[in-house]
């Protein structure tokens, strides 16, 4: 079985344009090794808020989730505001979820820890 930490430890690999996005129990078992508070939403994308004191935080943080996703190819839907980063996950090139999205979850996990 793999870990959250074996799952962060991964590298996020280009998908091909017409790739089949994940479903049902392939979201799951890679959900499951997630942090409780990502979301799936709509078999489409995964959403967690991070919540911090202030905004300096909150901003500290953003520009620490921008350097992996630089770092992984791979590039979140980032809101911030007042103590509060919110981070939507997909892969755009098959308008679904991929094990990438799952890959820099885990990994935004390993940070906010």
């Amino acid at each position: 079985m793999e870990t959250s930490c074996e799952l962060s430890k991964k590298k996020c690999i280009p998908c091909k344009k017409g790739a089949i996005p994940l479903k049902g129990d392939s979201q799951a078992e890679l959900h499951r090794h997630l942090d409780k508070n990502w979301k799936i939403v709509d078999e489409q994308r995964l959403e967690r808020e991070f919540i911090f004191k202030n905004f300096r935080e909150a901003l500290a943080f953003t520009n620490k989730l921008g350097e992996i996703a630089e770092e992984e190819d791979h590039h979140p839907d980032i809101l911030l505001s007042y103590g509060k980063v919110k981070v939507t996950l997909w892969t755009h090139k098959i308008n679904g979820l991929s094990e990438n999205d799952f890959i820099l979850a885990a990994k935004y996990d390993n940070l906010f820890s």
